[in-house]
């Protein structure tokens, strides 16, 4: 083994849904500083258009990023991106899906739309996301797939009442799990990042300002993470220093689940 190239992204070509803002936008901008060729994907377009500003002011190469407008809902607009991104920038090696949403309610109060749309978008969008971008691995029998779940996903969260959302990145961790045992004879590895309370716009809103101060209270290190303190984490289970890791889930919390 070449330790000096363990975290080589040099040229690498890196999926990212849910590029346009949050984890996805940090994503794609350190795997882009780090060499990498990015093809991001968001339902939003103001939200691509913010990430190719954020990345153009550290390097005006158009030839390493694209993007992408992509409901993951649509499996047909998740296979064009992928196809358009192998076209224009080369082979996907990695892939990190990070498309999904949140909020809250009572669950004897949850709609059956809200509970359901939840799921359309971190479980089954995650899934088809997955599913697309392991068909174009398979076949080179390489890649390296990288799920944001959440520590809700193995614990529920004092004081917030979002049983779909803890569900859901449940769902996520054990999904990850489950397709890199079916994939891992076919050389595509599959792990998962869960990031404790983050610095995401979400919980950047007005509204947050006394919710966040107890996000801040009851973690150890009494801070949130910047969404950027999830790009490391996120470039080991990339790269060949994680060449032995699948089906992982690596938390990322500050130490919050100690507790």
């Amino acid at each position: 083994m070449n330790f000096k190239n363990l975290f080589d992204l040099t040229d690498k070509v890196v999926f990212i849904t849910g590029g346009g803002r949050g984890i996805g936008q940090s994503m794609a901008r350190g795997f882009f500083e780090s060499g990498a060729k990015i093809s991001i994907c968001d339902q939003i377009k103001d939200g691509i258009d913010e990430t190719e500003s954020i990345i153009s002011k550290k390097d005006n190469n158009k030839n390493r990023f694209i993007g992408s407008v992509v409901d993951v809902r649509k499996q047909d607009e998740l296979k064009n991106a992928i196809d358009r991104t192998e076209k224009e920038l080369g082979s996907i090696e990695i892939a990190i899906n990070c498309a999904g949403i949140a909020n809250a309610n009572p669950a004897e109060e949850l709609s059956q739309e809200q509970w359901q749309t939840m799921f359309d978008i971190n479980l089954t969008g995650l899934f088809y996301s997955c599913q697309e971008e392991a068909k174009v691995m398979i076949s080179r029998k390489k890649g390296s797939i990288i799920n944001i779940a959440s520590m809700s996903g193995s614990i529920v969260n004092r004081g917030l009442k979002q049983v779909h959302y803890n569900s859901s990145k449940a769902g996520v961790i054990h999904l990850t799990k489950s397709l890199a045992m079916e994939w891992v004879d076919y050389g595509v590895r599959v792990n998962s990042i869960s990031p404790g309370y983050t610095k995401t716009p979400m919980n950047l809103r007005p509204e947050m300002v006394d919710q966040v101060k107890i996000f801040e209270n009851d973690t150890p290190m009494k801070r949130m993470a910047s969404p950027d303190e999830i790009v490391g984490p996120a470039i080991f289970l990339a790269t060949d220093s994680s060449s032995f890791c699948t089906g992982i889930d690596v938390i990322v919390d500050g130490g919050f689940v100690c507790w």
